[in-house]
């Protein structure tokens, strides 16, 4: 490493774990920045270094620029990995990091920008003939011009914040008669969460997959994809289950969604990890959804069947060095599950379950990897986010990816809070996810038939 001498991670948890041990892998000093309440947390204890950068609250410590700037510039951090989630698609961060000498282990602020405004990654992707859903072609300016843009792709349609994500600023419209409301809702909801009403209107895509490609690209133009993951598994927009590859594609459809992937990264000259994500509908079409800007939670699914560490690498572009082996030098194979463990309570609306962890096992065996920070005593606050691990399980064949995914499940109990462990081996063994018949509903749906 020529450039990063010692790197400060902006994050907490288990991916703040997970950036550790691959800088350790290269010898590269860590620094670890925490709020008072995570004081105890793994990632603390394994960094070299460590610095408080506020109280519980996300907005007075993990947010707070400031204070992570502060810490990078004590500690002598040279560089920042972002992680996921908090500022990891920040482009003012990203910016301040540039400004202040400082590496940012990830895509530019610029590449962050465009990317993260939806109706401009939109027009981005449809200049360069990646498909995108029929819709506006920016912003909206007023109800009258949504009202005739849903005259032309008809019903259904979903309106979407511009700079939104997580399913916030986000409603589905069947009716014309809900149309104003839906609008109106929508720009508050998106003012409220990401201070932008900007909001944009597409075709709503009826029971589909949301599937996304896993990319790399360097500082010398070489752009790698590592595979495809279906995210179809998820609840309130968000993911639960992850698997690779995808249970619908043959290898025609696999290939043009790799195709398009690989030119929407070039459209943008992208370099870092990322991931352009889709949506495919009955018919197995594919539009671009959205790109993130970052190393994603279900990163571990491609590196499981790749056999690459994707944030290693992540940190060497960022050294900008030139990735050394090319699309046909990787061995993508077999089959990779990943599910999320939250601390939460599916049988009481899935409320948030936190509290001290009592006893605590954890499975293992061939095929078996635990991406957590959770030790027996470690207090799950009720500050942050309720994922509290990722089990993920690889096997030649889904059919003993799935039946590994189940032997794991058993082994893993979390004592003293209450986890969907549970709730997850229901869902595994439902025909009709054995089968890879399930789209973006399945979860709701599921959970309609057992009331």
């Amino acid at each position: 490493m020529d450039k990063i001498k010692k790197v400060l991670i902006a994050n907490r948890g288990e991916i703040a774990l997970r950036i550790i041990r691959s800088c350790k892998d290269l010898h590269i000093p860590t620094v670890a920045v925490f709020s008072t309440a995570d004081e105890k947390s793994s990632h603390v204890a394994f960094a070299d270094e460590s610095i408080c950068i506020g109280p519980p609250s996300p907005k007075e410590s993990y947010l707070k620029i400031p204070s992570i700037i502060t810490a990078a510039e004590i500690s002598g951090a040279n560089a920042i990995h972002p992680g996921y989630g908090f500022l990891a698609e920040n482009e003012e961060f990203a910016r301040i990091c540039k400004e202040s000498n400082i590496i940012f282990i990830g895509p530019s602020a610029d590449i962050i920008a465009l990317m993260g405004n939806k109706t401009e990654a939109r027009k981005t992707m449809k200049k360069v003939g990646v498909p995108v859903v029929p819709g506006s072609a920016g912003d909206l300016t007023s109800f009258e011009e949504l009202s005739s843009i849903v005259k032309k792709i008809k019903y259904p349609v979903i309106i979407k914040a511009t700079s939104g994500g997580g399913g916030k600023g986000m409603r589905i419209v069947k009716k014309e008669e809900y149309l104003k409301n839906s609008f109106e809702m929508a720009q508050a909801e998106a003012k409220n969460a990401f201070n932008d009403p900007s909001v944009y209107v597409e075709k709503y895509i009826e029971n589909p997959h949301h599937i996304e490609v896993q990319m790399l690209g360097d500082h010398y133009g070489n752009v790698l994809h590592f595979g495809e993951r279906d995210c179809s598994i998820q609840r309130k927009h968000q993911k639960i289950i992850e698997e690779s590859p995808s249970p619908i594609l043959d290898d025609e459809k696999r290939k043009a969604l790799f195709d398009a992937a690989i030119k929407a990264c070039r459209a943008v000259n992208y370099n870092s990890a990322g991931t352009i994500e889709f949506i495919v509908d009955n018919d197995l079409n594919f539009y671009f959804m959205e790109m993130n800007t970052r190393i994603q939670v279900e990163h571990t699914v491609s590196e499981m069947r790749s056999g690459i560490d994707l944030v290693l690498r992540q940190i060497r572009i960022s050294d900008e060095e030139r990735l050394n082996f090319r699309q046909k030098d990787l061995k993508i194979k077999g089959h990779a599950i990943e599910v999320r463990i939250n601390a939460e309570d599916p049988d009481n609306n899935f409320a948030p379950s936190p509290g001290k962890i009592t006893n605590l096992n954890i499975p293992g065996g061939f095929g078996i990897r635990v991406d957590s920070f959770i030790y027996p005593d470690y207090i799950i606050s009720p500050y942050y986010d309720s994922m509290v691990a990722k089990l993920i399980v690889y096997a030649e064949t889904r059919f003993m990816a799935i039946n590994r995914l189940n032997r794991a499940l058993d082994e893993f109990y979390v004592d003293g809070i209450t986890t969907n462990i549970k709730f997850l081996k229901e869902i595994i063994n439902t025909d009709a996810f054995r089968k890879g018949e399930y789209n973006t509903h399945f979860v709701e749906e599921f959970l309609s038939s057992k009331k």
